[in-house]
Order: structure tokens, then C-alpha cells, then sequence
């Protein structure tokens, strides 16, 4: 672990040191995706340049060396959460595409007519359209956890939602549009006692705070490489062993079979059996050399620095009489995103107006629009931060902010 250095931490991620329109970038979309450091860039161009083949399939050098490399990746996101076995660890291209695997080989094959299944309704799209279509095609029924006034999920309405008839339930840890961290390990605990699969969405949680699926108990845990540094195209999906045993194939094809004739085909144990085609190896490479790169900094750091960045802009935004702020107050009680709107301005006109300030931020419904309607905001302003951000670009946002609202008076 390394002495926490911003300047030293900025100069690591070649795209934050570029102009737009002529002022220099302060990026502050994180929550979207985030910028890779200099390893990640070097370790993806490095195994195209010098190792590219395809993984379990040569018994030529570079063959075994592609292998080899995905192999070592998958054990280091094995680490990274604490999974028991590297064959719990699937490669997909993303958290949806991860959420859409167990919608379609747990939910369909184990989610019956009249069950339950549960969700926040404060969820991603992606963790809500598999499981409309799930409901629909099995008749089942689909219930959301509400928020209350902090916009935090209280337990109480956990255990109202959460019945006997509930077999499965999904969450994120973290809310993409508020921040709010949710009680994951409290709702998993519940929903086993009433005998329930949880499946938990790290895509916002994984990059911010150490996640053990161990402690957790998680049934399933899905999240995307390229909102921690790592890579577009390259995702994880977790699950315990003895689930995805049970689990058929989501895709068919090469590398996910054992044999094939001419009617009948056996399908190649775990992790491969979820895994058909040609993997992203140079994506798997670089989400390891992601989580290397912020394993060496740590999460403590991590996390002081994002309370840092939080609590100051929760602190500058309150002094714009204009803005109105969702979520939680309190930045020990949320992650590092603020989503917020201006009196009088759309969030798509401050968001255009801002950036030829340099400023990058987010609007819109975020993918939450459930959300979004049952706060009765359209849309919102959304900021969100990472390792790299810093203060003096918190400044630099609020004045662009009053300058936008100068435009609308």
C-alpha cells in the first residue's frame, strides 16, 4: 500500500491531463465509467502485442500463455471478493449482461407461478427489465422495497416486502442516482431466513468499498471493470458454486462444451460452461491490472479521500439556494454521487452548459426512471467522483453551476 498522493494518482490517467474546449477536463462521471491508469492502458496493449491467442484452445506458446494470463485475471477478481473458488468467478462483457445470465438460467428455471420476486425501487434498468420479463413469462409477482424520507431503505420495509412467497431478491449496493449504501448483508440475512436467492448489484459498490461475498453471503454478486479503472467490455458475474452447478447455460458454442455429436452435447464444467466463444482476454488482463493498481492504494485511502471530495461538495452545493440535492445528507451514509437539480434549469441544459466549462457531468433519469418518477424529478444533475478527483475541481464545478444559472435569469 502507497502513500495517498493526488498529483502523483493524476498523472497516472493520461486523459486527465487533455482540454475541452480549451479548459482543462475536471471529469466528474465516474459513476458512468472511469479512466484507466497507465498500467491498465499498458497491460492490454502489452498482451496484444505480445501474447494475443485464444485461451484453452493451443497447445502453441502463446496459446498457453493467453490461458495462463486469463486464468491468473480470474484469480485475482477471485481475491479481490473473497470467493471461495475461482470456478464462482464468471468473465461476462458487463454487469447487465451478467444480470441477464441469472435472470435467464436461475429465475427462469427456478421462479414459478405466484412467487415473489423483489427489488428496490431505486434499481438500475438493468436490474429491473430481466426481471419484468422473468415475472411475466412465470407469473410471478414482482414487489418493490420503497424509500423513505432520508431516501435509505429501512429494514422495517424489508421485512414487510420480503415474504414466504419470495424466492428471489435484488438489490444494489449502492444507488447509482442517490448513493445511498443499502444494508446488503441485513437484507441477505432476511431473505434466507425466508428461503430466498439474493442477488446483489456491485456495479456502483465494487469500485468504492472492499466487497467479501463471504461476509456478505451473497448468493450472486455482479459488477463491471470498466466503473473500477479496468477496461470497457469486461464484467463479473459471482455466484456460489452449488448454484451455478445447477444453472443450464445462458449462451452456447465453442469453449463452453465438453462434447458434442451429432444429438446430444455435455457441457464443460465451471466456470467454462458460462463462458462460450472467444473471451475479452486483454479486458480480463486489464481488469486485474486494475484491481492491482487500486489494491496498492486501498480502500481505506480510498474511501477517506471520497468522504473528503463528498462532504465538501455536499457542503458547496447547499450554498446555491437554487439547487435542490437527493439522497442522504450525511456523506458517511452514502457513496460518492450527488444527483441534484437547478430551479428553472433543465438538467440537460446545465450539463451542456458546463461542459464548455470543462466540466463533465451526467443528466438525465440515470437509467432509474422508476426512481426518477417516484421522486417526481424527470431528470436530474449528476455528479459522482473517483481516486483522481480533488477539491479545486469541486470549486470549479459550483462556479460553472452559478454561471449556468445566470444564463436562465
Amino acid at each position: 500500500m502507497r502513500n495517498f498522493d493526488i498529483e502523483k494518482i493524476r498523472n497516472d490517467f493520461p486523459a486527465l491531463s487533455r482540454y475541452v474546449h480549451e479548459k482543462p477536463l475536471v471529469y466528474l462521471d465516474n459513476a458512468a465509467t472511469t479512466h484507466k491508469p497507465q498500467v491498465v492502458l499498458d497491460s492490454v496493449a502489452d498482451y496484444y502485442r505480445s501474447f494475443n491467442a485464444n485461451p484453452h484452445r493451443g497447445a502453441h506458446f502463446l496459446g498457453v500463455t493467453a490461458t495462463e494470463l486469463y486464468e491468473a485475471s480470474r484469480e485475482t477478481v477471485r481475491d479481490f471478493i473473497n470467493a471461495s473458488s475461482s470456478n464462482e468467478i464468471i468473465f461476462t462483457k458487463n454487469a447487465t449482461e451478467a444480470l441477464n445470465l441469472i435472470a435467464y438460467s436461475y429465475g427462469m428455471v427456478n421462479i414459478e407461478e405466484g412467487d415473489e420476486i423483489v427489488l428496490c425501487i431505486s434499481e438500475h434498468h438493468s436490474n429491473i427489465v430481466p426481471w419484468q420479463n422473468v415475472a411475466k413469462s412465470k407469473k410471478a409477482s414482482l414487489k418493490y422495497m420503497y424509500l423513505d424520507e432520508n431516501h435509505t431503505l429501512d429494514l422495517k420495509e424489508v421485512y414487510r416486502k420480503i415474504t414466504d412467497k419470495t424466492k428471489l431478491v435484488s438489490i444494489a449496493h449502492m444507488s447509482n442516482v442517490l448513493g445511498t449504501i443499502y444494508p446488503v448483508k441485513e437484507i441477505v440475512e432476511y431473505a434466507h431466513q425466508k428461503g430466498a436467492v439474493v442477488v446483489i448489484d456491485g456495479a456502483q459498490s465494487v469500485p468504492h468499498m472492499k466487497t467479501d461475498v463471504r461476509y456478505i453471503d451473497a448468493d450472486f454478486l455482479v459488477f463491471s471493470g470498466h466503473k473500477l479503472m479496468g477496461p470497457m467490455g469486461i464484467g463479473v458475474l459471482y455466484g456460489r458454486e452449488e448454484l451455478l452447478l445447477g444453472m443450464p447455460p445462458f449462451l452456447m458454442g465453442g469453449d463452453m462444451i465438453e462434447y458434442v455429436e451429432e444429438e446430444t452435447t455435455t457441457y464443460a464444467e465451471l466456470p467454462y460452461k458460462f463462458e462460450a466463444g472467444t473471451p475479452n482476454v486483454g479486458g480480463a488482463i486489464g481488469l486485474a491490472a486494475a484491481i492491482e493498481y487500486l489494491s496498492e492504494i486501498g480502500f481505506e485511502a480510498l474511501h477517506k479521500h471520497e468522504i473528503e471530495l463528498t462532504t465538501y461538495a455536499l457542503k458547496r452545493l447547499k450554498e446555491l439556494p437554487y439547487v435542490t440535492i437527493y439522497g442522504h445528507k450525511n456523506p458517511e451514509q452514502r457513496g460518492p454521487v450527488i444527483s441534484f437539480s437547478m430551479k428553472g434549469c433543465h438538467p440537460h441544459d446545465v450539463a451542456s452548459i458546463v461542459d464548455t466549462y470543462g466540466v463533465a457531468l451526467r443528466a438525465g433519469h440515470h437509467c432509474a426512471q422508476p426512481l426518477m418518477a417516484y421522486l417526481k424529478a424527470p431528470a436530474s444533475s449528476r455528479i459522482s467522483f473517483y481516486i483522481y478527483n480533488t477539491i479545486q475541481e469541486i470549486d470549479i464545478l459550483i462556479d460553472s453551476l452559478k454561471k449556468v444559472r445566470k444564463w436562465f435569469l
